[in-house]
């Protein structure tokens, strides 16, 4: 027998021997996820720009940034939090991990109330999803599509945050459900940075 035979053979201490490039399961199905998601949003927005390219009356309603840079400033401090409860929940400190995850529900949370304060005043403007009282109705439609389809995945990431979040501190989870969620977490926020030049900076009145 050769020594490279011997070696293959002897036993090894500290290896775990598995395929290269494994991913959990769970881990993998939100990748799968969220590349998919992905295309669902990279049609709108391309479907978004065909109209507002193709329409010689599309409007500009939106006199301020100050709205949706508030909202922006409050969803990339939510990936920070996210980022922070991860840490903690690796070092297996799960009070921390708990409290940061809530801090992360509580900025979706606010992120979503000022999107539809933002809403209301559009709707009460006259700004509708077939008409608006500045140009092509198509504006509504669009706006509404796409900032009503972002919002649903902060919505859901809100609920998952908590339901996820009680059950890891219950026990039920473990860090890698903290981390599959922060995977969807980022992913929503990374939208919001198309959605905001866009649909927001792009629709700016002169």
């Amino acid at each position: 027998m050769s020594q490279a035979d011997s070696t293959l053979e002897g036993p090894v201490t500290g290896l775990t021997i598995g395929p290269a490039f494994s991913i959990p399961t769970k881990k993998l199905a939100m990748w799968l996820f969220i590349i998919a998601d992905t295309m669902t949003f990279a049609a709108c927005l391309v479907a978004y720009g065909f109209l507002r390219n193709g329409s010689a009356d599309w409007p500009r309603p939106f006199h301020s940034i100050t709205n949706v840079a508030a909202m922006t400033l409050i969803l990339l401090t939510s990936s920070l939090t996210m980022l922070v409860g991860l840490r903690a929940a690796r070092a297996g400190d799960k009070a921390a991990a708990f409290r940061w995850t809530m801090i992360t529900a509580a900025a979706g949370i606010i992120f979503a109330m000022l999107h539809v304060r933002e809403w209301l005043g559009l709707i009460g403007e006259g700004m509708t999803l077939f008409k608006n009282p500045w140009g092509t109705g198509l504006f509504g439609a669009s706006f509404f599509s796409i900032t009503g389809l972002h919002l649903t995945h902060v919505t859901g990431g809100v609920i998952a945050l908590v339901v996820v979040g009680v059950r890891y501190k219950g026990g039920r989870y473990n860090a890698d459900d903290i981390e599959v969620l922060g995977l969807y977490w980022h992913f929503v926020d990374l939208v919001w940075m198309f959605v905001v030049p866009l649909v927001y900076l792009l629709n700016l009145a002169h």
